[in-house]
C-alpha cells in the first residue's frame, strides 16, 4: 500500500460579520484571548485558505490568474499563499486560542518553509529570530 498524497486539516471555525467586516469565530467551548493574534495575521491567514482552495478546486489554473483576479501582484499572491501551508499546531493556537506571535507575519510566511515540527518553536518565540533564507 502507498501513503496517502493529500492531507486535510480541518479547522471548525465560523465568518461572521461584525460592523460590516468579516470575523473568524473560534468553535463553542473555546474562549479566546483577545489581546492576541492582529487581525491582519488573521485577515492574511483567511486570504491565504481562501485562494488555496480556489487554486485546488480549479477556480483559477494559476497563481498569475489569481493574481489578476484579486487585482495584486503575482509575488504578493505567492508570498500570502505560504501562510496555508503553516502547521496545523500553529494555525490552531493563532485561529482558535488567539495566542500572539512572536514573529512578524514576514517571519510567519518564512516559517512555513520549515517543517511542522519547528513551526511552532518559531513563530511562538522559543525559535529565536530567522533570515531571509529562513535559517
Amino acid at each position: 500500500m502507498s501513503a496517502p498524497t493529500t492531507m486535510r486539516v480541518f479547522v471548525p471555525l465560523t465568518i461572521r460579520k461584525r460592523n460590516g467586516r468579516p470575523k473568524i469565530v473560534p468553535p463553542a467551548g473555546i474562549v479566546p484571548d483577545t489581546n492576541g493574534v492582529d487581525p491582519h495575521i488573521m485577515k492574511a491567514i483567511a486570504k491565504a485558505w481562501s485562494w488555496r482552495r480556489k487554486l485546488d478546486t480549479g477556480v483559477v489554473a494559476t497563481i498569475d490568474d489569481l493574481a489578476r483576479a484579486e487585482g495584486v501582484t503575482h509575488r504578493y499572491v505567492g508570498r500570502t499563499l505560504r501562510l496555508a501551508y503553516l502547521a496545523p499546531a500553529v494555525l490552531e493556537m493563532l485561529l482558535i486560542q488567539r495566542a500572539a506571535p512572536a514573529v512578524s507575519i514576514k517571519d510567519m510566511i518564512i516559517t512555513a518553509d520549515l517543517p511542522w515540527a519547528e513551526q511552532k518553536a518559531v513563530v511562538f518565540g522559543a525559535g529565536g529570530q530567522l533570515t531571509a533564507d529562513g535559517e
